[in-house]
């Protein structure tokens, strides 16, 4: 991908209201660790309260995926989980502005050996990850500690994706970001010993993808993954982020590699790879990206969910 650079472009009129709301959270994130978490949730209750679309979205993901919860049960996850999306701005301006050491001392890491081991022996790492909201941050703490390129798509504002990437390359000064598209060059850094963040929860469409259980629901699941290890001969080794209660922090775990991965077919490894995603998001459920329409393509002849 090419480098980012600044633009003069980026200071014309249209992108005035952009920088001045930049300016103010780059102020707002200032403030203490505990009162951006309070801030984070005020901002959820905002976003349940008119997010209309996206609240539906994660009910009916939720309806879907936990039908053993009484409603009660549910709406007390759902507006849980517009919290932690409100606490997931705070946290996207905090992994881009915030000073490293003060990062720093938010984070408890498990099983980075794995992502070492693998580094001395030159293999390739599909870092396996999940869509958590506290993704950016847990991305951003991990690449202090070990340098992962990542599947990158540009935002559709030059100004916002040239603040975003800057943000996110300061804690990778060698990371590479790999346009989602470009497979080509993913596979030459994976067979190169390199470490690549991937997510395969999110659906990307039938073509690549096979239906099989996610919670019971069949979900259209993308066999890329068993392709990439085959093909970059590169180790899976699943990561999870948390957020941990009471102020506490972040909890990072990296998980050993899979063994026996890629398997012998691809509907086996896509099952073994959404059981494993829902025994993560069981952990913490109000963490995960239910905005997100999981279940957006169906199976031939079943009607639509949302």
């Amino acid at each position: 991908m090419k480098e980012n650079r600044f633009n003069r472009s980026f200071m014309l009129p249209r992108y005035w209201l952009l920088w001045l709301g930049l300016a103010l959270l780059w102020l707002l994130v200032r403030l203490p660790y505990p009162l951006l978490l309070r801030l984070g949730r005020v901002l959820g209750a905002l976003m349940y309260r008119f997010a209309g679309r996206r609240r539906h979205i994660a009910q009916r993901n939720l309806e879907l995926c936990f039908p053993e919860k009484t409603a009660t049960e549910r709406e007390y996850l759902l507006r849980e989980n517009f919290a932690s999306t409100g606490i997931a701005f705070f946290e996207m301006a905090m992994s881009w502005w915030w000073p490293h050491t003060r990062l720093q001392r938010l984070v408890q890491v498990q099983g980075l050996e794995h992502l070492q081991q693998a580094q001395q022996d030159g293999r390739g790492v599909i870092l396996m990850a999940i869509h958590f909201t506290t993704l950016e941050i847990g991305a951003a703490l991990l690449g202090q500690m070990h340098t992962i390129d990542g599947m990158y798509r540009a935002h559709k504002n030059p100004v916002f994706d040239y603040v975003q990437r800057k943000g996110r390359e300061r804690h990778n000064a060698d990371a590479i970001a790999i346009e989602r598209e470009d497979v080509r060059t993913m596979l030459r850094h994976l067979r190169q010993g390199r470490a690549i963040w991937y997510a395969p929860d999110q659906d990307y469409g039938a073509k690549q993808s096979l239906f099989v259980p996610l919670f019971g629901v069949p979900a259209a699941t993308v066999t890329a993954t068993s392709a990439f290890a085959r093909l970059g001969k590169a180790l899976v080794v699943p990561m999870r982020q948390s957020r941990l209660p009471g102020g506490k922090g972040y909890l990072l775990q990296v998980e050993a590699p899979w063994q026996g991965f890629p398997g012998a077919d691809e509907e086996t490894d896509c099952r073994r790879i959404n059981q494993w995603i829902e025994q993560a998001i069981e952990q913490h459920p109000e963490q995960y990206l239910w905005s997100h329409r999981r279940f957006k393509t169906r199976p031939e002849g079943e009607s639509k969910v949302y």
